[in-house]
């Protein structure tokens, strides 16, 4: 039997014209979402969030931009929502995940879709994330060479404080930093015959400086009530999977600080719906086959974009990766109605309950240390090797948990316009 890989994409991977496009033939879609945001709204309202579930499949709908002017954590409310709610969907019509990929801002979903996470911390976490990223100014490049280049380059030109971010594929990287200094790189860059293009998201993001953020973010995490995984969470941060015994405030923490290395989470989930029998299902999270395949899976995008499938097309052209919000030729199967609950059959809690609490302050400038990752030096930070693929270069421009764009709009992702995203 044929496996299912579920992909939660990172922070600027969002925009509202796909799933509005969508909602007319995605069964289960419209009244996922609803109920996603019936829980998640209330948590929104915590941090000042205007309701986003009636507003995004009402009649007049805003648009990304309109979002991104409206409260910090908005945007991330609203990306973690739509993203849960389309992994909901795709279960209800039978596509449900033997294993699930998470890229930075996609592990607080993707706990959720696997068990860990009530819908309402869930959105908690989505919204104090929002508020921490908005603290830390700085910006991020893609450019499309190697993470070996990138170092070399990083190292040539002598900024340390600009870092390698994200590892998209083999030939696509992302690198963050300081508005100066990462000017110079991406002239440097350009100089090499390496054209760089700026992501247009406001801060830093996978930065040692960050430590600060992390670990406020981590101590929020604490405060929220987490359970083991019912389903494997292969994290493109932690560079494994998330198990009962993994620390998963830390882990969250982590996720601001530390490089996001796609293409190694991505092998080891499909190497593991292909060699190892799946996690026993519970009326909650469901995988999709009770036997070890017989064939390679299915990697579905539960994101309102495509770059997480476009990079999976790089790293393994002989899989079938799809992206039904973004791809108008999905067909969407009218498959079994399946119990998605957030909260039903859940794992003993491995956490303290959540205080109540009014939305918390803003973070402060970086200083304190929590990630393993060291502050930044003149040494280039090593890279995980990442093996050549055969298949042709794609002509997209994305990047792990960021949205590439050709215009000026901060945060979200133009609502005519295609934009490729990762």
């Amino acid at each position: 039997m044929t496996s299912t890989v579920h992909l939660f994409p990172g922070l600027g991977d969002f925009s509202v014209s796909p799933l509005l496009a969508a909602l007319p033939r995605a069964p289960g879609l419209r009244s996922a979402v609803a109920e996603v945001f019936a829980e998640a709204d209330p948590a929104g309202r915590e941090f000042g969030l205007i309701p986003l579930g009636r507003r995004l499949i009402g009649r007049a709908p805003p648009s990304s931009r309109e979002l991104a002017a409206e409260v910090v954590g908005t945007v991330q409310l609203a990306q973690f929502g739509v993203s849960l709610a389309v992994h909901r969907a795709l279960v209800r019509a039978g596509l449900a995940a033997d294993a699930l990929v998470a890229v930075s801002f996609g592990e607080i979903p993707a706990l959720v879709a696997a068990g860990s996470l009530s819908v309402s911390d869930g959105a908690r976490l989505a919204c104090r994330l929002g508020q921490l990223l908005h603290s830390a100014e700085g910006g991020l490049t893609l450019i499309r060479f190697s993470p070996q280049q990138a170092e070399a380059l990083l190292l040539s030109v002598g900024h340390p404080e600009v870092v390698l971010a994200c590892i998209n594929h083999p030939g696509e990287v992302v690198l963050s930093g300081p508005l100066r200094p990462l000017e110079e790189v991406e002239r440097a860059a350009h100089l090499a015959g390496w054209p760089p293009q700026r992501i247009r998201l406001p801060f830093l993001a996978h930065h040692p400086w960050l430590h600060s953020q992390g670990a406020a973010f981590t101590a929020f995490a604490r405060t929220l009530r987490l359970a083991a995984p019912r389903l494997p969470i292969h994290s493109a941060v932690a560079g494994t999977v998330h198990t009962a015994r993994t620390d998963l405030p830390r882990a969250l923490g982590r996720c601001l600080t530390d490089l996001a290395d796609f293409p190694t989470a991505l092998h080891q989930a499909v190497a593991s719906t292909t060699a190892a029998p799946p996690v026993t299902p519970s009326s909650t999270v469901t995988p999709s086959s009770m036997n070890p395949p017989d064939s390679p899976p299915t990697i579905l995008e539960a994101g309102t974009g495509q770059a997480l499938t476009m990079s999976a097309r790089h790293l393994l052209p002989t899989v079938s990766s799809r992206s039904p919000l973004a791809d108008p030729a999905f067909s969407w199967p009218p498959g079994p109605t399946a119990t998605v609950g957030p909260t039903a059959g859940r794992s003993p809690a491995v956490g303290p309950a959540r205080r109540s609490a009014s939305s918390p302050a803003r973070a402060s400038a970086p200083g304190a240390t929590v990630a393993p990752r060291s502050a930044p030096t003149a040494t280039p930070r090593s890279v995980p090797a990442v093996a050549p693929t055969s298949a042709a270069p794609t002509s997209a421009v994305f990047g792990p948990a960021l949205t590439a764009v050709s215009r000026p709009d901060a945060t979200a992702g133009s609502e005519t316009d295609p934009v490729r995203r990762l």
